[in-house]
């Protein structure tokens, strides 16, 4: 009987995420006050992420997953194709997990570092840059949701055309 009841329950991940916080936090409006009242449109957003992961001990299995996430935003051109404006606020966020792996297959231990615990974070991080943009005087900035693997599997690519190009 206990076969059948445990056929419908999924493995369980090799992974515990014991604590998460933020590591970092920055928020700048470089020519505040006066570009509230200057801007006349929506202010031009770039978003840059990334994910870090290291060992906290040499023998040990915890590691800390950083996910750092930096917002830009520049005024919108005074014409069509012209150069972007003054700088409106710079939001920079490196929100961290510790966690620990439990034995996991070699093979698994990088994605899971770099895919599943980014994953797992990423929307309070995403909560945490959307109440700092509205906190700072501005529209809240509303990440839509990551696709980590692509992000590692890019990552990954860049690493290896580095490495056969030394």
């Amino acid at each position: 009987m206990s076969d059948t009841m445990t056929q419908g329950v999924p493995p369980a991940l090799p992974l515990a995420v014991n604590l998460q916080y933020t590591k970092d936090l920055s928020f700048e409006v470089p020519h505040g006050p006066e570009i509230f009242t200057a801007l006349t449109a929506a202010p031009q957003i770039s978003v840059n992420i990334d994910v870090r992961a290291n060992r906290l001990q040499n023998d040990q299995p915890h590691f800390e997953v950083a996910l750092t996430i930096k917002a830009e935003a520049d005024e919108a051109p005074a014409t069509e194709g012209g150069p972007a404006g003054r700088k409106v606020f710079i939001a920079e966020l490196t929100y961290a997990a510790v966690v620990t792996l439990n034995n996991p297959p070699a093979e698994l231990v990088e994605p899971l570092l770099l895919v599943e615990v980014p994953r797992l974070i990423f929307p309070f991080a995403r909560n945490i840059l959307g109440d700092v943009t509205r906190d700072g005087g501005f529209p809240p900035v509303v990440l839509q949701p990551i696709d980590f693997v692509a992000l590692w599997q890019a990552r990954r690519a860049e690493a290896s055309q580095t490495v056969g190009h030394a």
